[in-house]
């Protein structure tokens, strides 16, 4: 069985697994990374939504063999904790204030799109618009939508340089 090695939370993580198993089995059933949940296994409802290198992906539709030795997956489990954070992350807390979470099973694929929507908006010098929100796919079978749209706008504005 060929090992796989990539970072996993700021990490260096070695598994021996086939090169076709999903990324996602090998987080949640190898590493017990437990945080990226099982929906559809399509990428279509995006509950899985991880990082790879700072770019939200869907590891339930990635092959772990495609994954090289430097790349780097954050999980909502690494998401406060990889810039010495002891506390939430800032989108962590707009969930909570906004008191997002009904189920929560779609949550931390809700929260890991909006920190990617939120980086790539501040790359881009601009704040988050209501297109933005429109486009965020992740689906939420609860329908918080609106409180979901209020939370990523509210985390975006406390995230900060290193967020």
């Amino acid at each position: 069985m060929p090992k796989q090695t990539f970072i996993l939370n700021g990490k260096s993580v070695t598994v021996n697994v086939a090169d076709d198993v999903r990324v996602l089995w090998v987080l949640r059933d190898i590493l017990k990374v437990t945080g990226p949940k099982y929906g559809c296994g399509i990428n279509v409802c995006k509950a899985c939504t991880s990082h790879v290198n700072g770019k939200a992906f869907n590891p339930c539709s990635v092959k772990v063999g495609d994954l090289k030795r430097t790349d780097e997956i954050t999980t909502i489990e690494g998401l406060a904790t990889l810039d010495g954070r002891k506390d939430l992350h800032p989108m962590q807390q707009a969930w909570i204030d906004r008191d997002v979470a009904q189920c929560g099973y779609c949550q931390p694929g809700q929260i890991m799109e909006a920190v990617a929507l939120a980086r790539r908006v501040r790359r881009e010098r601009r704040s988050i618009t209501e297109a933005d929100l429109d486009a965020i796919r992740n689906v939420c079978r609860c329908g918080t939508y609106t409180r979901i749209r209020e939370a990523v706008v509210q985390g975006a504005r406390a995230m900060g340089p290193n967020d």
